[in-house]
């Protein structure tokens, strides 16, 4: 299972999602950090994903396997994150047909109605521990 795991800026929710996948899957599954920049990346990298990649086109070509996809919903909205997630971006992540779980952070002006607003570990934890491993999902069965 392909696991793809998307940020920008300093990659901190990209890595803080990793590094929690990583305490609950182990080596279940491959998770690929995909970031905006080479910064975002690193620090996923940093937080243990098996690989990584930067930049529009690797984010539009790797996002077409995935068999998941995690992040902030910053990554379907173009031009989110200061600019960084392209319009090409958005439109790949949301147009893949891998499954999306997306934390309701944004700096943009958009707000998702009826979501209460928690801080990210808590946020990290219900994705990984409600959404997947609490719904006694197997790593084939997140799909």
């Amino acid at each position: 299972m392909n696991i793809c795991v998307i940020d920008g800026q300093g990659g901190g929710i990209g890595a803080a999602i990793i590094k929690k996948l990583k305490e609950t899957l182990e080596e279940s599954v491959t998770i690929l950090a995909l970031g905006t920049n080479a910064i975002a990346t690193a620090q996923m990298l940093k937080a243990k994903a098996n690989r990584g990649a930067s930049g529009e086109n690797a984010i539009v070509q790797t996002v077409r396997n995935a068999d998941l996809i995690l992040g902030p919903i910053s990554i379907v909205l173009a031009h989110s994150m200061m600019g960084e997630v392209t319009p090409k971006m958005a439109e790949a992540v949301a147009a893949s047909p891998a499954r999306k779980l997306l934390l309701p952070l944004s700096q943009e002006n958009v707000e998702v109605v009826g979501v209460q607003k928690l801080p990210l570990p808590r946020l990290v934890d219900a994705l990984v521990d409600e959404y997947l491993r609490g719904r006694g999902f197997s790593p084939r069965e997140i799909l």
